[in-house]
């Protein structure tokens, strides 16, 4: 970069607002430079299919789900942590920073840095840079999520020693083991928050012959999830749906077991990939992961009892971060912050000696 262009880069970035997004399968949350986090909204949007405007955007489209009439449709335009309706992401990214823009009341178009899933292909990392240039951002930077929650989480990434954190979010689970500003060992898995959604639906479905919705769902994995049977209070809840026999309303208890047995497949899956991680980490990168532990963020990391069943599994310590459900974007933050010192980590400076496994 000449002196010109470092210059003229500069006064745009004076002019602009920068800004950081942590583009989840279950929230959005938005940073802005100098500013702080200011928007943490479902990534969620309804359509209107007779004309293809957008008629809400997060909170304003949680509240439609189960609820519109035929022309309006409540969609997720991420499955998985990736985009899977390029268009309609492309209509909320825009809308999302438009609203950044006007609040802030600035005329340049921002640099933008978007948290995508580790490991994911060349054609997904394609799809985010696209959908936020064609948004309105000026510049497009690609982080991968496990990177920017152990910055949030003021993990040592620069130095030679080794930090392990599993992000466990709405879409996917990410395991990384960071050393040198790299990832040494990372695991994309696509088993996290939405999926214990589902097997929640499903066994109520199956057990009680009632079918609940999502949210029904994500109510009761709140209130009653439950690792372990220590942590067992003998919690119940009343949940509504359709019986899948007569098609009538009907309600039906369930309790913490209930849910416990729901998710504990998923959960087990969770546990033996961090297990499988371990197994190919660097002796020297084990020996001081076994002393600083193993870091839990997502909203995953706030199931009571994982972070005590993840440490009685693998004889390492677990620690919950401070705040995990923001994580990501408090590290993608101080990244956004200055773009220019943390170079070396966006995807195109990927360190050669990553291993997938």
């Amino acid at each position: 970069m000449n002196v010109f262009t470092r210059q003229w880069s500069g006064l745009l970035s004076a002019v602009s607002t920068d800004m950081a997004i942590d583009l989840g399968t279950a929230n959005t949350l938005v940073y802005v430079k100098g500013k702080g986090i200011v928007l943490n909204e479902p990534t969620i949007v309804a359509i209107n299919k007779k004309t293809g405007q957008l008629v809400a955007v997060g909170n304003d489209a949680k509240v439609m789900l189960g609820r519109t009439p035929a022309h309006i449709e409540v969609v997720r335009p991420l499955v998985d942590g990736v985009i899977s309706d390029f268009e309609v992401t492309e209509e909320m990214l825009a809308y999302l920073i438009g609203k950044v823009r006007s609040e802030m009341k600035t005329l340049v178009a921002p640099r933008v840095l978007i948290g995508v899933p580790s490991g994911i292909t060349n054609v997904e990392m394609r799809a985010a840079h696209d959908a936020a240039k064609n948004a309105g951002a000026r510049d497009v930077f690609l982080i991968e999520e496990p990177m920017a929650a152990a910055i949030g989480a003021k993990l040592p990434i620069g130095k030679s020693v080794g930090s392990m954190i599993v992000d466990i979010g709405g879409g996917t689970t990410d395991i990384a083991i960071i050393s040198l500003n790299g990832l040494v060992v990372s695991k994309n898995l696509r088993i996290a928050g939405d999926h214990l959604n589902a097997s929640i639906v499903s066994y109520i479905k199956d057990q009680f012959k009632v079918h609940v919705g999502e949210k029904t769902a994500e109510d009761a994995k709140i209130a009653l999830t439950a690792i372990t049977n220590t942590q067992t209070g003998g919690k119940d809840l009343v949940v509504r749906g359709r019986d899948v026999v007569t098609g009538l309303p009907r309600e039906v208890v369930i309790t913490d077991s209930d849910v416990r047995d729901a998710v504990a497949g998923h959960i087990d899956t969770i546990v033996e990939n961090v297990r499988a991680a371990l197994e190919v980490t660097p002796p020297e990168v084990l020996a001081d992961i076994m002393q600083r532990g193993i870091h839990l963020s997502g909203g995953g990391a706030l199931i009571p009892g994982l972070a005590s069943l993840l440490e009685h599994a693998l004889a390492v310590p677990v620690i919950v971060v401070p705040d995990p459900l923001r994580a990501v974007i408090r590290g993608a933050g101080i990244v956004v912050e200055d773009l220019d010192v943390y170079s070396e980590i966006l995807l195109d400076h990927e360190a050669s000696f990553q291993t997938h496994f």
